[in-house]
């Protein structure tokens, strides 16, 4: 480093305040308390959504606020369940998606049509019924079903708990929006404080 950048390092460090950045560094993004708070809020959500809805996965409160969050990060399946700590909890993770109500549009891409399969649950088809009808195994049958149900249980209850996680979520991003605008701010301050005392 040379006499003219350690001079100004020094400058720096004089007009911003070291201590006082530092200490803002510390509440962005990867604060401790605020995504504790995050995930506090959302397990309360998910620990609700379970009670009032029959859930089939077998993954934790704990587990389901890290589906939360990676389905409106936009990682896939696969991606949340390396997240998890195993990377063949994938279908799992798409099990656990449906119960939460977060389904992709991927999840209705059926072999086959699925008003047929709604019209045959309206007309209260068993699962062997509408598998020998739309030419598809049991499993299959299972799971569109389940996509179906979901989607008329969102429409009953409006959204209410998805409409959660993203206020939580969303509240967190603004958040970080704020925190972000702040420390700019101090940085545009600090830079014009020190253009203003530096002669060459």
């Amino acid at each position: 480093m040379d006499e003219k950048t350690e001079e100004l390092r020094d400058i720096f460090m004089d007009v911003t305040d070291e201590s006082t950045v530092t200490e803002q560094q510390a509440e962005t993004h990867g604060s401790l308390s605020s995504e504790t708070e995050v995930d506090e809020r959302l397990e309360d959500a998910v620990a609700r959504m379970r009670d009032r809805y029959d859930f089939g996965t077998t993954l934790s409160d704990d587990e389901l606020v890290t589906v939360v969050r990676g389905f409106y990060a936009g990682d896939s399946d696969a991606e949340i369940a390396r997240n998890l700590g195993d990377a063949s909890l994938g279908k799992t993770v798409s099990r656990a998606r449906i119960d939460l109500h977060l389904i992709r549009d991927s999840d209705t891409d059926a072999p086959f049509d699925m008003d047929e399969l709604r019209d045959l649950l309206d007309r209260d088809a068993t699962t062997v019924e509408c598998a020998d009808e739309l030419g598809v195994s049991e499993s299959t049958v299972r799971r569109y079903r389940r996509v179906v149900e979901t989607q008329q249980e969102r429409r009953t209850v409006n959204d209410q708990f998805r409409d959660e996680f993203e206020n939580v979520l969303r509240d967190r991003e603004l958040s970080d929006r704020m925190t972000e605008s702040v420390q700019e701010d101090g940085l545009d301050d600090a830079t014009e404080g020190m253009e203003t005392n530096v002669s060459f």
